[in-house]
């Protein structure tokens, strides 16, 4: 291997994008003339671009071991961690990568999408990860399923790491969001990752990956990086790897009929083309704050990244007789609002296109539109005037600028308003006549990423909605109530799902912790309680407990810090009889007087009671009663009940007790203390199940704790 220079700057302007291969910087012995990659605005050439005899198969095989080992080693809790602290390291160098990113025409705004929106992907799972998984690496998906009469024999469905390697091939237009909303899940599941960056603005890829290298904070092996083609990638893969893909449809097609993905069982993922709905209420009409917040919508999702976005609103779907009104009020907001130019200048709100190709593409795609019955309502195709860098306003042939472009149609069927997307700032606005035709108009995209409703009539907005989810994989419905504190039709968030049906590639990225289970195997295991106890680290109903001795106190589960405390650790209550004074005092201090509980006739005549019986809180504030022990020691507190539920009534004169075994155990990483999970099982004097549920406590790590 030989040493890799520093990323692009002005002092080395021709300088070879590096790739990062097998833990070291990497660039071709002999890169000959590669592709060149130019400032979107200048036309200044920036960097070459060749990946000509890097090591595939050797990267693959190093992710499918040092990676796998290195990251096997820390816990989903340890690695989500590694994530906060690797969004902190690179907030603090924001700035660097805004100023090299603007060189891909992006203004400072879309620096914010792009950039600071990737990373906060990164905080997003690291706190996701530790709240919302266990502290472990292995994942269990379900309640246990008893197959056999005594309960010897069981299953269950778990996630473990799929055992290969994530490759993620990504689309030019957010370099650092698409690299990081794939490599946060990827890396909290516990498998490395391959980014092949689009080359247009791989630059700006290779500079976050290096920061992410320079920080330390990652295992050997977690990442690696091809600056160039990658045609042969998929070469390398098999069952045990997965690709997500992210770009034109055509490319996925393409890639989803390799070999190794039709046959050889790797796992394929895909992102591609949307032609995305904004829909418009009948009732948001001018004047309304629905009406502005959709003309906002649309003119946002035009100009942001100047409209390069797979999220973009191409098809604004309003009712017929507000068309003009519709298109009047965009050209005025781009009008009032939008200034095309170079990122650098002060007060540009528009940057250029990622390169005079895509500058091409986009033309020719509004051209065939036009063709095809389209008619430009608003803007032109010819070369705008802009500000450059200087300041000064020119019409500028060396950038890739191009103003915004509002279609209309007469034709609202025409297969071209449906099928072709003009990947820039361009959007067409079509009419409707009834809420039928609108959903039938949205479904005519094939499948989308996202759609808005922009109504405040709660009846249209439950038919709108319900007729285009199954055509999309997002709706936002946008009216006055959350216009200012909505995230926006084209932001998906990591919290929620990003992805879409049909011709949007049938894919899911993101959705929380669906995401971190996209990289791992279901399985399901079945075994005795025993064994599947070994297997999750959860106690199972019928396992082994390990009962407290009741002569002696320090064996109570709730003596143990977790430091001794054990799954499997339990003890059982003594019994103890319920009258119908209880019963009739805690309905006089709760306010709870339910005939159940106060009338023997009434209780009796439900046909589900024998006569009066407890309440069910009462049962389980004294089942607290049975199990706690109340001395100052290593647990802290209740913080809540999971699952409970009342199996069978508890008539005046039963007994009840109470059998809480330590069910799971999860240290969090940065306290002192951890979470503990008992399963509580209420029993009657004839051992009959009265009532289960799972009680959540914060246990002390250690205790006495150390000075």
């Amino acid at each position: 291997m030989t040493t890799a220079p520093e990323a692009p700057t002005k002092e080395t302007a021709t300088a070879i994008v590096p790739s990062y291969v097998r833990d070291a910087w990497w660039t071709p012995e002999n890169p000959g003339r590669g592709a060149e990659v130019r400032d979107a605005s200048t036309g200044e050439l920036l960097a070459v671009v060749n990946s000509d005899g890097i090591d595939l198969a050797g990267m693959v095989e190093h992710a499918r071991t040092v990676g796998q080992a290195e990251l096997g080693k820390f816990t989903i809790h340890e690695r989500a961690l590694k994530l906060k602290e690797l969004a902190q390291f690179l907030r603090g160098h924001r700035e660097e990568l805004y100023e090299l990113s603007f060189k891909s025409g992006a203004t400072k705004i879309d620096n914010m999408v792009d950039i600071d929106g990737g990373i906060g992907v990164l905080f997003t799972f690291g706190s996701k990860g530790r709240r919302e998984l266990p502290n472990s690496n292995v994942i269990v998906d379900g309640p246990m399923e008893v197959l056999s009469k005594d309960g010897s024999f069981a299953g269950e469905h778990i996630y473990t790491r799929i055992p290969g390697v994530a490759a993620q091939i990504n689309a030019f237009n957010f370099p650092v969001w698409g690299m990081l909303e794939k490599f946060a899940p990827a890396f909290v599941a516990g498998v490395p990752t391959i980014v092949k960056p689009a080359t247009p603005t791989g630059y700006v890829t290779e500079a976050m990956v290096r920061l992410m290298v320079d920080s330390g904070i990652l295992p050997a092996g977690s990442i690696q990086l091809i600056s160039g083609s990658a045609r042969t990638l998929l070469d390398e893969l098999d069952y045990r790897d997965m690709v997500s893909f992210t770009g034109s449809a055509a490319t996925a097609n393409l890639l989803k009929s390799h070999p190794n993905v039709v046959h050889g069982g790797v796992r394929f993922t895909s992102e591609t083309d949307s032609l995305n709905a904004a829909i418009l209420g009948p009732d948001a009409v001018p004047g309304t704050p629905e009406f502005d917040a959709f003309v906002k919508s649309v003119v946002t999702e035009m100009t942001v990244k100047a409209g390069q976005k797979c999220t973009a609103i191409r098809r604004s779907i309003v009712p017929a007789e507000l068309v003009d009104d519709v298109v009047a009020a965009i050209g005025a907001r781009v009008t009032e609002r939008v200034v095309v130019g170079d990122p650098r200048a002060e007060g540009v709100t528009m940057g250029a296109l990622a390169s005079l190709e895509q500058l091409k593409d986009v033309r020719g795609a509004v051209e065939s539109l036009v063709e095809a019955g389209g008619k430009i309502a608003f803007g032109s195709l010819d070369a705008p005037e802009v500000v450059t860098a200087s300041g000064e306003k020119a019409v500028v042939t060396d950038g890739a600028f191009m103003s915004p472009v509002v279609l209309t149609w007469e034709d609202v069927e025409a297969p071209a308003l449906h099928g072709t997307e003009a990947f820039g700032p361009v959007s067409s606005v079509v009419g409707f006549s009834s809420l039928e035709e609108a959903i039938r108009l949205a479904a005519m995209g094939s499948g989308s990423l996202v759609a808005s409703v922009c109504t405040n009539d709660p009846e249209a907005a439950k038919t709108l909605v319900t007729g285009i989810a199954a055509h999309h994989g997002r709706v936002l419905m946008l009216n006055r109530e959350d216009a200012k504190t909505s995230t926006g039709h084209g932001s998906p968030v990591p919290h929620l799902v990003h992805g879409g049906p049909g011709r949007a590639g049938g894919g899911e990225e993101l959705g929380g912790i669906r995401s971190v289970k996209h990289h791992m195997q279901r399985t399901a295991i079945q075994g005795s309680p025993n064994m599947l106890t070994a297997v999750t680290g959860v106690w199972h109903t019928g396992a082994d407990r390990h009962l407290a001795d009741p002569a002696d106190p320090s064996t109570h589960p709730f003596r143990k810090s977790l430091a001794e405390l054990r799954v499997g650790d339990a003890m059982r209550s003594e019994l103890r009889q319920i009258t119908r004074e209880d019963i009739a005092k805690f309905a006089a201090e709760t306010g709870d007087t339910f005939y159940a509980h106060m009338d023997d006739e009434a209780a009796r005549a439900a046909g589900v009671f024998p006569g009066i019986v407890a309440h069910g809180y009462l049962l389980v504030s004294w089942a607290a009663g049975l199990f706690v022990s109340p001395e100052p020691g290593p647990v802290l507190l209740n913080y809540g009940l999971d699952n409970l539920r009342f199996l069978q009534p508890v008539p005046a004169g039963d007994s009840i007790r109470v059998t809480l075994t330590a069910k799971q155990i999860t240290p969090r990483v940065t306290d002192e203390y951890g979470e503990v999970r008992w399963d509580a099982v209420l029993t009657n004097q004839d051992d009959e199940l009265i009532a289960n549920y799972d009680v959540l406590t914060l246990v002390e790590k250690e205790w006495p704790k150390k000075a």
